[in-house]
Parts: C-alpha cells; structure tokens; sequence
C-alpha cells in the first residue's frame, strides 16, 4: 500500500466525518466543494468534528483519493469509513433525508 494510500485510509477510518475538497470548509475553492460544505452544515455537522482534506496543497493526494475510492471528482465524502459520494450525491441524500440520517449520529446506524 502507498504511502498517500495509507494517509487516506488513516484519515477515512480515523474520524467520523472526512471531505476531500478543492479549498477548506471556511474558504471553499470551487463550487462543488462550497456546497457539499453547505449540505454538510444544513445538516447540523459539528465543524469541529469534520475534517477536511484540501486536495489543492497535495497532487498525491488529489489523484489518490480518486484512485482510493475508484471515483473520478472531488469533493469526496466519507461518513464512518464508508465513501458516500460527491456533492450531486450529497445533494440527492439530502433532498430525500437520507443525508441528515446518516449524519444524525445514533439512529441511522445500521440501516440500509
């Protein structure tokens, strides 16, 4: 396993809540990353709770993200170890609930 491969899966496993993003939570730098920020706030995320991964600040990073999770774009959500989506799937979860389920802590284990 890589090095940037083992940094993300650290990263992934170790926290809650992990976005792989163009920028930073306060100073999004593209708009699909401003709204998964956006989506991830309506939902009641604890900022402090969240990390973020500005894939700018790190080539390796940026492609081994998309090579980690076989998916082509950033941002990139990851909830509890599991890769959820990009911002068009945080924005299809969220309009159906499913989103502020799955990051409503307790009751949202388990399902699906």
């Amino acid at each position: 396993m890589s090095d940037t491969r083992q940094r993300i899966d650290a990263l992934v496993k170790g926290h809650d809540v992990v976005l792989f993003m163009k920028g930073s939570a306060a100073f999004p730098m593209c708009g699909f990353s401003g709204r998964a920020v956006q989506l991830l706030k309506a939902c009641g995320v604890d900022f402090k709770a969240l990390v973020t991964v500005n894939v700018l600040e790190d080539e390796a990073m940026r492609q081994g993200v998309k090579d980690y999770s076989n998916w082509p774009t950033i941002p990139q959500l990851y909830v509890k170890g599991e890769f959820i989506g990009g911002s068009d799937i945080m924005l299809e979860m969220y309009e159906s609930g499913e989103l502020q389920q799955l990051l409503g802590g307790g009751g949202a284990q388990g399902q699906g």
